[in-house]
C-alpha cells in the first residue's frame, strides 16, 4: 500500500490518537479511583492489584487473535469491533455491585481497547516511512500519556461532583464518538500485493516467536516495559499514599505530574529519534544505555523510602521510556504482511508483564505486611524484588545471541 499523503496521514493519526487517548484514560483511572474503590468494596492490596491487572488480562488475552485479524482485515474494521466491546465494558463497570462484577467489567474494558495502539501501528507500518513510524509510535504513546494525565487530577476533581459511576457512562459515550470518527476517516484496508518469485507470508505466529530479535526483546518487554506501565498506572499511587504519606488529592496531583513528565518525554522521543538514528544511535544502543539509569533511579527510590514521592516515580518512568522503542523496532524486522502479528505478539508480552507485575506486587505487599513489616517496608521489600527481576531481564538482553541493533534500524527494513 502506498504511503498516505501528509494531510491525510495527520488526520488519520488524530482519529487513532483520540481512541488511544481514551484507552489510556480507561487503563490508568484505577490508580486515581483506588482509594474510593478500596473503601466502597473493601479491597485488599491483592484485590486492588488484581482489579487493575484485570484490564491487562483481558488486553493480553486478545492480542494473538488480534494480530491475525489486523493483518487480514486491517485497522479500521478491527478497531471498530473492539471499541464496541469497550463501550459495553465501561457501562458494565459503572453498574458493578461487587468485586466480581467489577473484575469482569474491567476484563471486558481491557479486551475492548486492546486494538487502540496495535491497529494504528499496523496501519503505520504500510502507510508511513520507517523513521516516521518511530515518530508516530512515540507520539501515540505521548497521546496515551495525555490520557493518563486526564485520569489523575481531572478525575479527582470530578469525583465529588459526579461520582465514579457516571464517569464511566461518559467514557462509554466518548468511545462511541471516536468510533464514528474512525469509521469516517480511516482508509479501507487492502491486502499486501503479492510479489513475483517471493513466497507467500507464513501463517500463524511461529515465524514471529522464532525470530532471534523478538526473543531477545521479550524479557525487557515483560519486566521493564511492563514494570513501567504497572508503576505508572497503579503502584506509584499507593506508594505515595502508604509510604510517602500523601493524601488522596496529593497522590492524584503526583500522578498528574508523573504523566505530564511522561507526555513530555514521549514527545521528545518523537522529535529526537529520527536525528538519533541518523547519528547511529539505534534502538539497542538507546536501551543499553537507558535502562541502567532507570535501575539506579528505582534503587534510589527504594532507599529513600518515605522521602521518595512523585518526583522519584516520574524519574523512574521517564528513564524507562527508552524500552518503548523496542515495539516499532520489532515490527520493522518483519515484512509488512507480518506486522500486525509481530506487534500484537510483543504487546502480549508487555501487557502480560503488566498484569503479572501489578498482581504480584500486591501479593508481595500483603505478604510482607502479614509477616509483620510496616507498610513502607513492605513496599520497599517488594520493589527490591522487582528491581532484581528487571536487572536479570536486562542482562539477558545484553548477552542473548541473535541479531543486534543494525537489523532493527529503519534504514534496513
Amino acid at each position: 500500500m502506498n504511503a498516505l499523503p501528509r494531510r491525510t496521514a495527520v488526520i488519520v493519526f488524530l482519529c487513532f490518537a483520540s481512541a488511544y487517548f481514551l484507552s489510556a484514560l480507561v487503563r490508568a483511572v484505577t490508580a486515581t479511583l483506588a482509594p474510593v474503590l478500596s473503601d466502597e468494596f473493601a479491597l485488599s492490596a491483592r484485590n486492588l492489584g488484581l482489579l487493575a491487572g484485570g484490564y491487562f488480562l483481558g488486553f493480553s488475552a486478545s492480542q494473538l487473535p488480534l494480530g491475525n485479524w489486523l493483518d487480514r482485515h486491517g485497522p479500521r474494521k478491527v478497531l471498530l469491533c473492539f471499541l464496541g466491546i469497550a463501550v459495553l465494558g465501561c457501562i458494565a463497570f459503572s453498574m458493578a455491585t461487587s468485586f466480581t462484577t467489577l473484575m469482569l467489567a474491567r476484563v471486558l474494558c481491557g479486551v475492548g481497547v486492546s486494538a487502540c495502539l496495535m491497529a494504528p501501528l499496523t496501519g503505520y507500518r504500510r502507510w508511513l516511512t520507517p523513521t516516521t513510524q518511530l515518530r508516530a509510535n512515540s507520539w501515540m504513546l505521548m497521546t496515551g500519556s495525555l490520557g493518563m494525565l486526564a485520569s489523575t487530577l481531572p478525575v479527582q476533581w470530578l469525583l465529588p461532583h459526579v461520582g465514579w459511576r457516571p464517569l464511566f457512562w461518559g467514557l462509554a459515550a466518548l468511545l462511541a464518538l471516536s468510533m464514528l470518527l474512525i469509521y469516517l476517516v480511516v482508509p479501507a484496508w487492502q491486502q499486501a500485493p503479492v510479489v513475483a518469485d517471493q513466497p507467500a507470508p507464513p501463517k500463524g505466529y511461529a515465524a514471529v516467536w522464532r525470530h532471534p530479535y523478538f526473543r531477545r526483546m521479550v524479557p525487557i518487554g515483560f519486566c521493564s516495559y511492563g514494570g513501567m506501565v504497572a508503576m505508572q498506572t497503579l503502584w506509584a499511587g499507593p506508594w505515595m499514599v502508604r509510604v510517602a504519606g500523601y493524601t488522596p488529592l496529593e497522590a492524584a496531583t503526583g500522578l498528574f505530574f508523573i504523566n505530564l513528565c511522561m507526555l513530555c518525554t514521549f514527545w521528545s522521543w518523537g522529535m529526537l529519534t529520527p536525528w538519533l538514528f541518523r547519528k547511529g544511535f539505534h534502538v539497542d544502543r538507546l536501551i543499553t544505555w537507558g535502562l541502567p539509569v532507570s535501575f539506579l533511579v528505582l534503587a534510589g527510590t527504594i532507599a529513600a523510602g518515605q522521602h521518595a514521592g512523585a518526583l522519584a516515580w516520574a524519574l523512574f518512568c521517564m528513564t524507562s521510556t527508552c524500552v518503548s522503542l523496542a515495539q516499532p523496532a520489532v515490527a520493522m524486522v518483519f515484512p509488512a504482511a507480518l506486522a500486525g502479528r509481530a506487534l500484537s505478539a510483543y504487546n502480549l508480552v508487555v501487557f502480560l508483564g503488566v498484569f503479572v507485575l501489578q498482581w504480584t506486587i500486591g501479593l508481595g505487599v500483603d505478604f510482607f505486611s502479614n509477616a509483620g513489616l510496616p507498610a513502607p517496608d513492605a513496599f520497599r521489600a517488594t520493589m527490591s524484588a522487582f528491581l532484581v527481576l528487571s536487572v536479570i531481564s536486562y542482562l539477558y538482553f545484553l548477552w542473548a545471541p541473535g541479531v543486534r541493533a543494525a537489523q532493527a534500524a529503519p534504514e534496513q527494513t
